[in-house]
């Protein structure tokens, strides 16, 4: 579970009106999408139906959203319930976060919730925001799955435990996950600047909340939270995916409709932020390696006529490498990172500009350069029609993607169900469509005045100029009649089971060194992915090149003979397609998803940038500057120091070894020692196919595919050629090691141990499944009901088993976030698990229900595109077929409880295990020292 927080450039989170009727609105809509004729069950009404995704209404007032899509193999449920941080009244700062965390605490019908998702394979979530909650899973396709996911989100919407006993343990997890988000230098600022910029409005406070309300809320006030909120007449459920509309339909109201209508009213929030009357400033003083700033500005609402020009604004200001600040402070070398992004909310939010900067950065003279460069669009530098036209593309090419993918729009929606309506996410994107240069410059002239905006310290105005906020739009007429544009494209119903794969498989003949895999299949909106990788050098040959084969792969999409980085961006975004071109010093990669109509385009674009990059100095100037901030940044930062020493630890390799990892002060020097001559002579000498292979599925022309691909990469040959590097198995004495690092409210501990072993080995399911049992699954494994569940140290625990399928080493790992001062509780519950587990093995029911959840989950993985194209592409390297995946899972299938205990037993030990941890250690001593 989580809270969400920020999705980039593009807004986050909305809100909704607490289902009450909205005042009316005129507005010009299209005619109604036509939508399959269905029995309807009585009491269900049908409401609207914009571009395949139809709502109807129970009785009771849920609100139901059916997203049939047959070229999706899984389903996903969706419930959104319409309250969030913005409904927390005094002293109940993070609740609606915290309920979210106890709806995962079971019914009386469903008394362990995370053993049932697990048990079905289920990718599943909840998250809060400030205008609302949803819970969401996605399992296989089955009738079975869709019954009980939408039985369980029936039964806990009313009938969840909310228990005093559950309150105990997760009012700890809970408090983690704050810690978690103090380590954060750009959090916490983004947090503490919002707070700063509101007066009222509980926009300012953080949905994690506060300290204190976390830890001392009454079990009374969440159960009455519970009680007035999570009812069906506030709430709107969406299922997405494979399944019968009608059925479906019917099952719902089997489910939900015995739910009374509650006879309380829900009161509308009411409190308005004031006109902003002055610039506000602050400052955070803590430990830690990298400097940021943070701008943000109030703007209106996400339904207000002004806000998809905002959006634009926000990109043309802060995009990468496109945008204003990019430029005058990245390509300047006075910034290492800068971003605009715009939270779009139920009621007038803000819009943010931030810039992270190396320590050694003059911090006030970024500042003066970062507002200069934000206000200037509201006068003498207002945005142009090029720079609006580029971010305009970047964003419908993001909506485009997601309405071809039912999984991610079904998710994607909770945002616009928060705004007011689901339909605000279609009227967002037309409004974007028709959004013109002269929109975007009066919003800058409107919006960004230095009185509206807070950065740090409050500066009294003699003249101030200020910003009026209009009010939230009527959402009702607003939408009244609207049905959007035509839905795209269906797919096929698509198999994917190994035997389905291997018989839908198209093998071409291998050309020189390339081999290609291709999967044609039809998918909703035509889409299509490829992913290639071209393997590089050998050991001797990538001695004492770790750095510069890093710059060589990160610079390739930063120009090449015929395109500038900036052209590049744009071209990817004309040809709609996600993804790109990157490498390291032993793999090239160039993965991307795209429609059938521009994939030879985007084919074309990928070679050129792989076979004619030109790397620029400015931007490997550019480039330099980043890795050295980001290397500063991660110097003290719990995770990175553990899982640093635990690397270098377990993988002993000498200095020259392309696999050594450095520390800090050591990568620095190593990057600042990188020339570009270095990093062309590395291409020359590496870059070229000697053992390349590509993976596509998707809609394609599997022939044109083939003949382009050759064509494309003809007499590319290495000079040097590929050979593996060797991974050898070597004892590794135990270690147990704690680092400092200060003023770091969240610790970080990861243990693990070498194993020899290969994938192919007879014990390998065994091993898979017990290592499932321990510390796998949803909440379910040994691990988690010990140490998050029941105990409440840990908001996040799990393990890790990666075993080679060329070589036996594999690596057993186990890894939990907590707070410092429980890492003595958290040492002696994972040790007592494991020597359990060693001792008295698996129950064959914990060996039954794992099966069914495993296998369940390579299904789910099998149904994603991407992940099938990498698997597939990944198999051509190992000399594999698809069937591979059928002879193991039919191998996890025949374990029995014996087999699985042995192979736990045999091959993992707490005594030979490694431990680092890493975290504020001596403050928590301190702290425990001044206890009465």
């Amino acid at each position: 579970m989580k809270f969400a927080f920020l999705r980039g450039l593009a807004s986050v989170c909305l809100a909704t009106a607490l289902c009450l009727p909205s005042p009316l609105l005129l507005v010009v809509v299209k005619a109604d999408t036509p939508a399959k004729t269905i029995a309807l069950p009585p009491g269900v009404t049908r409401v609207t139906s914009v571009e395949g995704i139809t709502e109807y209404r129970l009785e009771n007032g849920l609100r139901v959203l059916l997203f049939p899509d047959e070229s999706k193999q899984t389903i996903t449920v969706n419930i959104t319930y319409l309250v969030g941080s913005r409904h927390e009244n005094y002293g109940e700062t993070g609740m609606a976060h915290l309920l979210e965390h106890l709806v995962f605490k079971g019914t009386p019908r469903h008394p362990d919730i995370p053993k049932e998702l697990t048990e079905r394979g289920a990718r599943p979530n909840g998250t809060t925001w400030l205008d609302r909650t949803n819970y969401f899973e996605t399992f296989q396709a089955t009738e079975d799955n869709l019954r009980w996911a939408l039985d369980l989100e029936a039964d806990r919407m009313v009938n969840s435990f909310i228990a005093k006993k559950d309150l105990d343990s997760e009012m700890t997890v809970v408090r983690n996950e704050f810690e978690a988000g103090e380590n954060s230098p750009y959090r916490v600022l983004l947090q503490r600047t919002h707070a700063v910029a509101y007066d009222w409005h509980n926009y300012g406070n953080s949905t994690i909340g506060a300290r204190a309300d976390i830890e001392n809320v009454p079990i009374e006030r969440l159960q009455a939270f519970y009680r007035k909120y999570y009812q069906p007449d506030n709430a709107v459920l969406l299922v997405a995916g494979k399944f019968d509309e009608e059925k479906t339909l019917k099952m719902i109201h089997e489910y939900f409709g015995p739910i009374p209508k509650p006879t309380r009213v829900l009161e509308p929030t009411y409190t308005l932020e004031p006109t902003q009357d002055g610039e506000r400033t602050l400052t955070i003083r803590r430990v830690g390696d990298t400097k940021v700033i943070l701008v943000c500005y109030h703007v209106p609402a996400a339904a207000h006529p002004d806000k998809p020009a905002v959006q634009l604004l926000a990109g043309v200001i802060g995009d990468t490498p496109s945008g204003r600040l990019h430029k005058a402070l990245v390509e300047t070398k006075k910034a290492a990172f800068v971003q605009g992004f715009s939270f779009d909310t139920k009621e007038p939010g803000l819009v943010n500009f931030a810039a992270i900067l190396p320590t050694s950065a003059d911090i006030e003279a970024v500042r003066q350069t970062l507002l200069a460069t934000i206000e200037e669009t509201a006068g003498s530098k207002p945005p142009t029609a090029e720079e609006v036209e580029r971010i305009r593309r970047q964003y419908l090419v993001s909506i485009e993607q997601t309405l071809n993918n039912s999984e991610r729009l079904g998710l994607e929606l909770s945002e616009w169900i928060a705004a007011g309506d689901w339909r605000l996410f279609f009227l967002n994107r037309d409004r974007l469509k028709t959004v013109t240069v002269e929109d975007v410059q009066r919003v800058a002239k409107t919006y960004l005045k230095p009185d509206n905006r807070t950065v740090g310290m409050f500066i009294p105005t003699e003249k101030p100029d200020r910003a009026e906020i209009p009010p939230t739009p009527d959402i009702t007429a607003l939408l009244a009649d609207y049905k959007g544009s035509a839905a795209v494209a269906a797919g096929e119903a698509f198999d994917p089971t190994p035997e389905n794969i291997e018989a839908r498989s198209i093998l071409p003949k291998a050309q020189g060194g390339l081999q290609m895999v291709l999967l044609p299949k039809k998918t909703r909106g035509n889409t299509v992915t490829l992913t290639m990788s071209i393997r590089l050098g050998n050991e001797q040959a990538l001695r004492n090149q770790r750095e510069v084969g890093f710059f060589a792969g990160a610079m390739l999409d930063r120009g090449t003979k015929k395109k500038t980085r900036q052209q590049i961006s744009d071209e990817f975004d004309r040809l709609k397609a996600q993804g790109g071109v990157f490498g390291s010093a032993r793999q090239a990669n160039f993965s991307v998803t795209t429609t059938r109509e521009h994939l030879a385009d985007v084919m074309r674009l990928g070679a050129e940038i792989l076979r004619e990059p030109s790397f620029p100095e400015s931007e490997f100037e550019q480039l330099k500057q980043e890795s050295i901030t980001s290397t500063e940044q991660n110097r003290r930062e719990p995770t990175r120091v553990a899982v640093r020493a635990f690397s270098r630890h377990l993988n002993p390799y000498p200095k020259e070894d392309v696999r050594y990892t450095p520390l800090p002060d050591e990568e620095i020097e190593r990057i600042k020692a990188v020339t570009l001559d270095d990093v062309k002579r590395f291409y020359e000498t590496f870059y070229g196919i000697s053992n390349a292979q590509i993976a596509v599925v998707g809609d394609f022309d599997p022939a044109e595919v083939e003949k382009l691909a050759t064509e494309l990469f003809a007499g590319w040959t290495a000079k040097t050629p590929f050979a593996r590097l060797e991974n050898r198995f070597r004892p590794i004495p135990a270690a147990d090691e704690t680092f400092e690092t200060p003023d770091k409210a969240n610790a970080f501990f990861i243990a693990g141990m070498p194993l020899e072993m290969r994938d192919d080995d007879p014990d390998y399911p065994a091993l898979a499944l017990a290592v499932y049992i321990f510390g796998g699954g949803f909440l379910n494994s040994r691990l988690a009901v010990r140490i998050r569940q029941k105990e409440g140290i840990s908001y996040g625990i799990g393990t890790g088993l990666q075993v080679g399928s060329l070589d036996r080493l594999g690596t057993f790992t186990v890894s939990a976030i907590y707070a410092p001062q429980n890492l003595a509780r958290l040492e002696a519950a994972f040790k007592e698990e494991v020597e359990r587990a060693v001792r008295e093995g698996f129950t064959a029911e914990e060996v039954e229900t794992a099966k069914t959840g495993y296998l369940q989950g390579q299904q789910v993985s099998r149904a994603q595109d991407r992940e099938l194209a990498s698997r597939l592409e990944s198999y051509l390297y190992l000399g594999r077929r698809p069937t591979w995946d059928a002879e193991f899972e039919a191998k996890i299938k025949a374990l029995t409880p014996e087999q699985v205990s042995a192979a736990f037993a045999r091959y993992i030990s707490y005594e030979r295990m490694s431990r680092f941890k890493a975290g504020d250690f001596a403050k928590a001593k301190e702290a425990k020292a001044t206890q009465p």
